[in-house]
């Protein structure tokens, strides 16, 4: 060890050395070298995003931390979120950002060992039309709801469904103004999706969120299921333990305004 060296250069060392390794995928070698890992997800606030061809969030700085500034390539690219979970699924693609856990998707998926952020999800209901839920889904019985498709929403919420009046959309922009136009009561999303896109709609104070928590969902990153996979999913995870346990994550939550579990 050198004598400059300090706690915190360690640490790094150590995830360095550590994430080297951690996305090198079993058909590498070295001849070859490493190949391109595609990393595919659908829009998510703050998380997972595109403008003017770069990608940015919590997800695209983790992944690169972990990987791009240590030589390992990837590849990033957007999605409708059913196609990239498709893609995934069938090994088309290495990572799926963000996947809450769902049973369907633990029988698609294998996900990482921890999750790197979550989200409350609630319902919007217009400020004309105010409802207060009192986390009874009896009381949701005659209201209309609207929720995103592919989205999870949590095993309550799964086993109410079948005695709700449910429609389903593709994005938090189309609800929205399913909602605001009254051909919905109730819209059933994240608030860390949601609040940006109410200003772009001009619906400031003419959408809230209903106050009572749905449930409380945690995002991953997700990787086929396919045994090829298991040492790189191990490596990765290690490589992501070491970064969140160095206080990373927390540090980029505050930056992005997203809450870490």
């Amino acid at each position: 060890m050198k004598r400059s060296d300090s706690p915190v250069d360690l640490v790094r060392r150590a995830l360095m050395l550590g994430a080297a390794a951690a996305l090198a995928m079993p058909v590498a070698t070295a001849r070859s070298g490493p190949r391109e890992l595609l990393v595919v997800g659908a829009h998510f606030a703050r998380v997972y995003e595109r403008a003017n061809g770069e990608f940015s969030g919590m997800a695209v700085e983790i992944i690169r931390a972990i990987a791009g500034e240590l030589g390992q390539p990837v590849y990033f690219e957007l999605y409708p979120w059913a196609r990239a979970q498709s893609m995934v699924a069938q090994g088309q693609a290495d990572i799926l950002v963000g996947p809450y856990k769902s049973p369907e998707r633990l029988a698609a998926f294998a996900f990482s060992e921890r999750p790197f952020y979550q989200d409350q999800m609630v319902f919007f209901s217009r400020s004309n039309a105010p409802f207060a839920w009192d986390g009874s889904y009896a009381s949701l019985r005659e209201k209309r709801i609207v929720i995103i498709n592919g989205w999870a929403y949590g095993d309550e919420f799964n086993a109410a469904r079948e005695q709700l009046t449910v429609s389903v959309t593709n994005s938090v922009e189309s609800a929205l103004t399913m909602l605001s136009h009254g051909r919905v009561d109730l819209f059933a999303s994240n608030v860390r999706n949601t609040e940006p896109v109410i200003p772009l709609l001009a619906l400031e104070g003419k959408v809230l969120p209903v106050g009572r928590t749905i449930s409380l969902q945690r995002g991953f990153f997700a990787f086929p299921k396919r045994p090829e996979y298991d040492v790189m999913r191990g490596r990765f995870d290690r490589a992501f333990n070491a970064y969140v346990d160095s206080g990373e994550l927390r540090k980029l939550g505050k930056r992005y305004n997203v809450q870490v579990p």
